[in-house]
């Protein structure tokens, strides 16, 4: 998931802000940058001076964000509302009954599109909603050992020159001890990937939720994985696209735990009912009164605004708004943290204001969110999954 830093969006509390160079734009969706793994510091081809100053900047990030880690310090847990509809239980999914037998298909499909409504309700307010056991505990581990699997030999194949880096990594804010792998879809590795998509979007209200909003022709925008390894710093709150006035949301994402996450290891912090036009006006302004010891607009906001830890039971996840303002924490545990995540975009909008990450293939495809689940379901009755295995083939 890229970031886009808007000038002058966190530098007014570093006395250096003036020698940190960002623009107010997004970045071009192809760069070739760095493999994660990848020293700052090569002296090849000018890298050196460039590694210097992405250095520097990177410094005044990291005290941005440890000066708003004081700022949420009374951050609470996300938990999971709880969602009433007859024929499911309180979050759907895996351990409760809207995953469970009996009924028709028919009936269960009514109450997931029931219990979708009954979530998107909450994901519209707050725009950031918790569901848990949308993975089953033995999926979500065989899903993790197959993409750090897969990081490891993506980094490989960057490093012999194989690919470009942008071919399996998405750029991503603070990337020391922290990388954005981007997952291909279909084709004979790659199961475990469709496995894990058939149980979020068929058999939990993830599927229902997103549709409930966006209707069926919803575009799949990234589809990916955020790794935090041990060491990783704790990110600046940021949106992931801006707030536009007379739109709607543009991008719905769905961030699933793959282990156990607790506050040691980094967990996602949200700033609930920052979605709005008010919320990014005061989140733009970093200026103060001019009196000593007065915070900004920007830093009473955050301050003031009640926040929440995604610390997530494996398999869980959280669905949120890309407008409201977040941040990933720093991993001081001695586990990797591995977030699968995947975004679907309002088929009504263009380019909503932030490179993907997501293989080219599958930007490429526009897969509908209809047409997958279409899709998957199919697999899931063991007939074949036509649309996956196309997508599959065609995967570099």
């Amino acid at each position: 998931m890229a970031i886009v830093i808007p000038v002058g969006s966190f530098l007014s509390a570093s006395p250096e802000n003036g020698r940190a160079i960002f623009v107010d734009r997004p970045s071009p969706p192809h760069i070739n940058h760095p493999s994660p793994m990848a020293s700052l510091f090569s002296t090849a081809d000018g890298n050196y001076a460039s590694g210097l100053l992405y250095q520097e900047q990177e410094n005044i990030i990291v005290r941005r964000g440890e000066l708003e880690e004081i700022f949420v310090a009374n951050a609470t847990p996300l938990e999971a509302p709880v969602i009433k509809v007859r024929g499911t239980g309180k979050a759907g999914g895996f351990g409760n009954s809207a995953s469970g037998g009996g009924g028709s298909g028919r009936s269960e499909a009514r109450s997931s599109k029931a219990e979708g409504k009954e979530h998107a309700k909450v994901l519209i307010r707050e725009g950031v909603l918790r569901i848990d056991n949308v993975l089953s505990p033995d999926t979500a581990d065989s899903l993790r050992d197959h993409l750090y699997d897969l990081r490891r030999t993506s980094e490989a194949d960057v490093n012999d020159d194989k690919i470009q880096p942008i071919q399996r990594f998405a750029q991503v804010l603070l990337k020391r001890n922290r990388c954005d792998l981007t997952i291909p879809l279909g084709g004979s590795n790659n199961g475990i990937v469709t496995t894990a998509l058939e149980e979020v979007l068929c058999r939990s209200p993830v599927g229902a939720t997103i549709s409930s909003i966006f209707g069926d022709d919803a575009i799949l925008h990234e589809l990916s994985c955020l790794m935090s390894d041990p060491g990783s710093q704790r990110q600046v709150i940021h949106p992931d696209t801006p707030y536009v006035d007379g739109m709607g949301p543009s991008l719905f994402t769905c961030f699933i735990a793959l282990q156990d996450v607790t506050q040691e290891m980094g967990p996602t912090t949200w700033l609930p009912r920052t979605h709005d036009k008010v919320s990014h006006e005061k989140f733009k302004d970093s200026s103060s009164s001019g009196n000593e010891g007065t915070d900004s607009p920007k830093d009473t906001l955050i301050k003031t605004q009640p926040a929440v830890l995604g610390l997530l039971p494996k398999g869980s996840c959280v669905v949120f708004d890309s407008r409201v303002l977040h941040c990933g924490t720093a991993n001081r545990s001695s586990i990797s943290r591995a977030l699968f995540y995947f975004s679907f975009k309002d088929p009504r909008v263009g380019y909503p204001g932030n490179p993907a990450s997501i293989r080219q293939e599958l930007a490429s495809a526009y897969v509908s969110l209809g047409a997958l689940i279409e899709d998957l379901t199919l697999f899931g009755k063991g007939k074949g999954s036509p649309l996956i295995d196309r997508l599959g083939s065609q995967m570099r």
